[in-house]
């Protein structure tokens, strides 16, 4: 099952969730196995998988091939090789790109690479989740919570500091996880948690998730495009292509798509923003450390 380098890549989540409707009743309780641990659900045997499913190994057999695969081989060496992007390290990747990326300047390179992750990101984006993570995010009736991992804390913090302008009733979470437990004590039914998870997805994060979900909180991710484990509790998810040639996976996508949410979102509340923005700015005027020169 080959797929071109222009088209915008699909994971076999994607293919499953595309063919759904189409399976049978035994093949929808198999790809619901797959997908309860994916992908390491469908890296065993056939047989292994099977049993784990409850179907028989014929039924394994139809649906890979149903899916676009031409046999059950071919379907785990996509697994694989997902599963191989997403544990990428820095060191791996640099060797990957050394020897594969042609010998131009870093700028150009990286410059077409960011271009290439914009066009299949907003080619992927549903125009309704992005609607839909905007009402939630102007629902001043709901907390928002605001976390994000090692690197994209930086992220979860750059999109807090522009809300907590916006919006009352917004929360910074540090990407320590034995911090988490004081701010579940204070969250209620239907507040937002949004969750920033890249690639060598944290375990903590999908704990998070679950929980939250668990107490009804509405989850909006921001994720690759293999999609983190906590894809599967969130109400949004943003999947934002992030390859570029460095040793470091890009955040340039992910920070446009941030913006244009915190734009969506003061538009929906200009008066209210406006008035929290002077009262702000008031504020600074009366603090020596901000005051201006005079």
């Amino acid at each position: 099952m080959e797929q071109s380098v222009n088209e915008p890549v699909r994971t076999v989540a994607d293919i499953i969730a595309a063919s759904y409707e189409g399976l049978t009743r035994s093949e929808k309780r198999l790809a619901d196995t797959i997908r309860e641990n994916y992908p390491v659900s469908g890296l065993g045997s056939i047989t292994t998988l099977a049993e784990n499913a409850d179907v028989s190994t014929p039924t394994v057999a139809r649906m890979v091939q149903k899916l676009g695969f031409k046999g059950y081989g071919e379907f785990q060496g996509r697994l694989h090789q997902e599963l191989e992007a997403t544990l990428s390290n820095p060191i791996a990747k640099h060797d990957r790109l050394a020897r594969n990326v042609p010998e131009t300047h870093i700028l150009n390179r990286f410059g077409e690479a960011a271009i290439d992750n914009m066009r299949r990101t907003l080619s992927q984006l549903d125009q309704a989740t992005f609607s839909g993570a905007a009402e939630l995010l102007s629902d001043l009736d709901r907390a928002v919570y605001f976390v994000g991992g090692r690197i994209t804390g930086a992220l979860a913090s750059y999109f807090f500091t522009h809300m907590q302008v916006i919006r009352p009733k917004t929360t910074l979470m540090s990407s320590n996880s034995s911090s988490w437990p004081q701010h579940m004590l204070n969250m209620a039914k239907g507040d937002v948690l949004v969750i920033f998870d890249i690639r060598r997805y944290e375990q903590d994060m999908a704990v998070l998730a679950r929980v939250a979900k668990e107490n009804g909180l509405e989850i909006i991710l921001f994720t690759d495009q293999w999609a983190s484990p906590v894809a599967k509790f969130a109400r949004h998810t943003f999947r934002v292509h992030i390859e570029v040639p460095s040793a470091w996976d890009s955040s340039i996508v992910t920070l446009f798509v941030v913006e244009a949410l915190i734009e969506a979102v003061q538009s929906k509340s200009w008066d209210k923003t406006r008035e929290r923005i002077s009262v702000l700015e008031g504020l600074f005027e009366q603090s020596r450390l901000f005051r201006k020169p005079g």
